[in-house]
């Protein structure tokens, strides 16, 4: 385990301690890298971020990160690391700028990614405004993230050590205000150390499973979450030739690369299963077809984000199209205007939806992050 910077910029030799704000998720995480800030001599306080005006509606079992349980393993664990500990109601914000994203996302046929938008819009917009407004240095994360900081003072952002844990693509967002106020003190460790680290340090989260699925629907029924939202909407299923084969109660609970669910009934003509190609909430109509159909070789995207100072320039990098996605080999280049990033993946991906982040590395260094608004396929890219 390396030292715990110093100070926001990453030097360990700058003096005095810092006023640090740990957001505690009430995960093993978050409570590790809480701990090593306080051992690292900052003066740390803890924050849990209540999500919901009613967290008990959210999941439980520990599989959530904003439920009543998850409030309780946050104070436990600052009572443990000896530092003050408090609850920030953030629900009004979360609901407005992650839920009915959500929501908005996929009625226009799109498909968000809602931990990113929490990340950019609660973790490190609202809670870090409020802490520097209330005099705090920087805020700290268990985020599996490295920042590092450049020989001339520059800041960046790279990718943790522990490839599986690795969360620099939903901090793609960040900007160089942001990063300068971060804290990621776990992205030099893999994550077994960090559960035997908060077993040494008595933490009862240790064992603790981490998080999964989407932390505001309660029993995972994404499309029946949506529905009750969104209402129903009936329309028609159709072929790649416009061939009807079946109707949906709402092209909102349907995603670009979905098999099961279908409800076709009616076989494909070479025996082989069929996937969504395309929704189109013009008409409400979902169009399928076959898996190599799928095939991207390159997408557009818009509202591009440079992380940290990161300076664009056009030719090859690596991106990342999913939150544990497989980095791609790929070219990209801005419109005159800066306003859409063109990427030409150097091998065709499948299951690329629009409303998802492509994320652009420079080796593990995050340049930037722009949201997905069409894609091209190879089929037709020949």
């Amino acid at each position: 385990m390396s030292d715990f910077p110093g100070a926001p910029d990453g030097s360990p030799s700058a003096p005095g301690k810092l006023r640090v704000l740990a957001a505690m998720s009430g995960g093993v995480d978050s409570a590790v890298a809480a701990a090593r800030a306080a051992e690292a001599g900052h003066e740390v306080t803890g924050v849990h971020l209540a999500l919901s005006s009613n967290p008990q509606s959210f999941r439980t079992g520990a599989r959530g990160c904003c439920t009543l349980e998850d409030s309780r393993d946050a104070r436990r664990a600052a009572d443990v690391i000896g530092i003050p500990f408090y609850v920030w109601d953030l629900a009004e914000r979360f609901r407005e700028d992650v839920i009915d994203d959500f929501v908005a996302e996929y009625a226009a046929g799109r498909t968000p990614n809602p931990c990113l938008r929490c990340n950019e819009k609660i973790k490190f917009a609202a809670l870090l405004d409020k802490a520097v407004a209330l005099g705090f240095d920087a805020v700290v994360t268990g985020h599996y993230a490295q920042i590092v900081t450049t020989e001339d003072g520059v800041r960046e952002l790279h990718r943790a050590v522990d490839p599986g844990k690795d969360q620099s693509y939903v901090l793609g967002v960040l900007d160089a205000e942001q990063l300068a106020h971060a804290m990621f003190p776990l992205g030099d460790t893999p994550k077994e150390l960090v559960r035997a680290e908060a077993e040494r340090r008595g933490l009862a989260v240790a064992r603790k499973p981490d998080s999964h699925d989407i932390c505001f629907i309660a029993d995972g029924d994404t499309q029946g979450f949506l529905e009750r939202r969104l209402g129903t909407a009936p329309g028609e299923i159709v072929d790649v030739d416009g061939t009807r084969l079946g109707e949906h109660s709402g092209a909102y609970g349907f995603t670009i690369g979905q098999r099961k669910g279908l409800k076709i009934g009616h076989p494909a003509a070479d025996g082989k299963p069929r996937y969504v190609l395309d929704i189109s909430p013009v008409d409400n109509r979902v169009t399928v077809g076959p898996v190599e159909a799928l095939d991207v070789a390159a997408l557009t995207g818009i509202r591009p984000r440079w992380c940290g100072t990161a300076d664009f320039a056009p030719g090859a990098y690596t991106v990342q199209l999913r939150a544990h996605g497989e980095p791609v080999a790929a070219t990209a280049e801005l419109d005159a205007d800066g306003s859409e990033l063109r990427v030409a993946l150097a091998e065709p991906q499948r299951g690329i939806a629009p409303g998802q982040a492509v994320v652009l590395y420079d080796g593990t260094r995050v340049v930037g992050s722009a949201t997905i608004a069409t894609t091209e396929r190879a089929a037709l890219a020949g």
